[in-house]
């Protein structure tokens, strides 16, 4: 039996990971997107092939990722984002396909801050996202990552605005820090087990 697939997204400081420790909590497994995309870019031949065409075989040393020689070609342009993510992204989509195919559970989830920007939508069956005001997702990334205010409001302004997210979701969930959210994940999974 196919797994029903679901998508969880959400803005920088959002919960998103909260989310996802309450699905494995709950027995159902989740793939996370930034921890997979690492492990791939290292691992997989296809990547590593198209990396070291793209940027040069620098990019890699003594079999590992040369994160700042990457992060200068990535920060030169927006363009140079596109190039890396068109190698890493496809390969990633698979990788979630193999695993997803490959779990017991009647329901799985991806979890991807950038979900539709990098096209992830069509791989799962419902998108969940998780919301929450911007000035409590500005606080809670700046005490997180140790961040300024200002790189964070930077990384915001490189994601989809989180309103047009909730638009294109199939079902919010509300962490402000006021509303409990449990409650919310198990009406939601509800939800999916009456479909």
């Amino acid at each position: 039996m196919t797994p029903n697939k679901i998508g969880i997204t959400g803005g920088i400081g959002s919960g998103k990971s909260v989310v996802s420790v309450i699905f494995h909590t709950l027995g159902i497994p989740v793939y996370n997107c930034d921890e997979e995309s690492k492990r791939l870019t290292v691992s997989h031949p296809v990547i590593r092939e198209h990396l070291v065409h793209l940027v040069g075989p620098d990019v890699y040393q003594d079999n590992t990722l040369n994160k700042p020689y990457l992060a200068n070609y990535l920060f030169a342009s927006a363009q140079h984002v596109q190039q890396v993510n068109g190698i890493i992204h496809p390969v990633l989509k698979d990788d979630f396909r193999q695993w997803a195919a490959k779990q017991a559970s009647p329901i799985v989830a991806m979890e991807s801050a950038i979900l539709f920007e990098a096209k992830f939508e069509d791989v799962v069956d419902q998108i969940l996202m998780v919301y929450a005001p911007l000035e409590v997702r500005i606080a809670r990334a700046m005490q997180r990552d140790h961040a300024t205010r200002e790189a964070i409001e930077s990384r915001i302004r490189q994601q989809m605005d989180d309103e047009e997210k909730r638009v294109r979701s199939h079902f919010v969930i509300v962490n402000d820090g006021k509303t409990p959210v449990i409650p919310q994940v198990l009406d939601f999974i509800n939800m999916l087990s009456e479909k």
